[in-house]
């Protein structure tokens, strides 16, 4: 298998003493969650997808979602004291982060982005995260994230 990359995510974890665990797996084109969660060979509900979203007035932010729901951006914006929220195109989502979408992270973007995270993440014992390249994941403990984030927890997900 290739070599674990040495990315901006796992820089940032190594210098807030932050334990994580790489997983490496092969990468498919549009395969989300449910790939890395088979390639892994874990639920993908513990598979934390993050997505670079923009608000009415155009600032981006991100949201973290289980790999097995979908988010209410209705209900986000609400939440988060938007009128609207919509994800980003891809290039935009590419530009804010400085990540490839299938390989965004939310830890070390490029811009700094308010972080909303599906309250419901934090019951779990331990989270894959995408790692800041397509194909690889770090797996953590969610209160550790949150340590590193700054993280506003919302119940926006949709089963």
């Amino acid at each position: 298998m290739a070599k674990v990359p040495s990315t901006q995510v796992t820089r940032l974890l190594k210098q807030a003493g932050i334990p994580y665990t790489e997983h490496l797996y092969r990468y498919e084109e549009h395969g989300g969650t449910r790939v890395s969660a088979r390639e892994l060979g874990v639920d993908e509900h513990m598979v934390i997808k993050t997505l670079v979203m923009e608000d009415d007035k155009g600032a981006p932010l991100i949201v973290l979602m289980h790999g097995d729901r979908e988010v209410s951006t209705k209900e986000l914006a609400r939440q988060s004291g938007a009128k609207s929220v919509q994800p980003c195109k891809p290039e935009v989502a590419n530009r804010h982060s400085g990540y490839l979408v299938g390989g965004t992270s939310p830890l070390g973007t490029k811009k700094a982005m308010p972080v909303y995270a599906e309250a419901t993440i934090f019951d779990l014992p331990r989270i894959h995260l995408n790692g800041g390249s397509r194909g690889f994941l770090v797996e953590l403990d969610p209160k550790d994230m949150d340590r590193v984030l700054k993280v506003n927890r919302v119940s926006v997900a949709i089963p």
